[in-house]
């Protein structure tokens, strides 16, 4: 039986004759609600007022860079030969990895100009990476593109996906794993266990370092599921190397940084009293 199953319009909108991709527009948003949620929590933090936005200035710009010339250097064959694609983002090729390495690197920097701790930055910010990497995945699905191997419909069917990701997933003729999917999912949980993580009380340093073993752990096994992965000598798939290294290097970190007494501060050791009300005398 012949399906005709129209794939959805990358295009949200067009400003006179510019074209404005749902990728760049989702993007944003992830972004824009990571912010919100870790402006406040700076704020409750007691940090300067305007701190995570300055931040951001320096941070969003130099991530989607790295992000971009981490998988142009990937796919550098193609690009030698395809120069004009290079800039072409709202295509998609955006490497989280690449962003993370730029954004990590500008608030390290970021940090120490401003006399802040990095790693109580990284703590407060670190739910609003994982939220901002859960709502991004779903500009890979208005594109069609980070998805997985090929399902029947059935299969789709059996996950109880609504009808409209069902359809996306309909790609030249055959129906694909939907793992933009379960990456937000992913993802999403994640963000909510940082978030009960914070009330824990961690050693500081180790909320950020529990998001990277976290979306670490879930991304090395649903990359094995892609078919469009960025490759090692065409032998290993890059994500799932940096994952493995991400995972390993993380827990080495917590180690250290406890034997040697870097994190003895914990999160809420320096949380700011909340003024008690004064009472009117009679």
């Amino acid at each position: 039986m012949f399906l005709s199953v129209q794939p959805l319009n990358p295009v949200a909108i067009e400003i006179f004759g510019w074209p404005i991709y749902w990728y760049g527009l989702i993007i944003m948003l992830g972004g824009f609600l990571g912010y919100l949620l870790a402006n406040q929590e700076a704020k409750r933090r007691g940090l300067p007022k305007d701190l995570i936005l300055d931040l951001l200035i320096w941070a969003v710009p130099i991530a989607i860079v790295s992000a971009r010339l981490y998988y142009v250097l990937f796919r550098l064959d193609y690009y030698l030969e395809n120069p004009g694609q290079i800039i072409a983002i709202w295509e998609g090729g955006l490497a989280i990895h690449g962003g993370l390495i730029g954004a990590v690197i500008t608030a390290i920097v970021f940090a120490k100009k401003r006399g802040v701790s990095f790693w109580k930055l990284a703590d407060i910010t670190a739910p609003s990476i994982l939220l901002g990497q859960a709502i991004g995945r779903w500009g890979n699905f208005m594109n069609q593109e980070a998805h997985g191997g090929e399902v029947s419909r059935q299969f789709l069917e059996n996950l109880m996906l609504p009808e409209f990701i069902i359809n996306q997933m309909y790609i030249n003729g055959a129906y694909y794993h939907p793992t933009f999917l379960y990456e937000s999912l992913w993802s999403l949980l994640g963000v909510a266990i940082l978030l009960y993580l914070r009330r824990v009380n961690l050693r500081r340093g180790e909320l950020f370092l529990t998001y990277v073993i976290w979306y670490s752990f879930g991304r090395l096994f649903i990359e094995g599921l892609r078919t469009d992965s960025l490759m090692i000598f065409d032998l290993l798939r890059t994500a799932q190397v940096i994952s493995i290294v991400l995972i390993v290097g993380a827990i080495v970190l917590i180690i250290y940084r406890r034997k040697t007494g870097q994190s003895d501060i914990r999160y809420l050791d320096d949380e700011p009293k909340k003024k008690s009300k004064n009472t009117k005398k009679k």
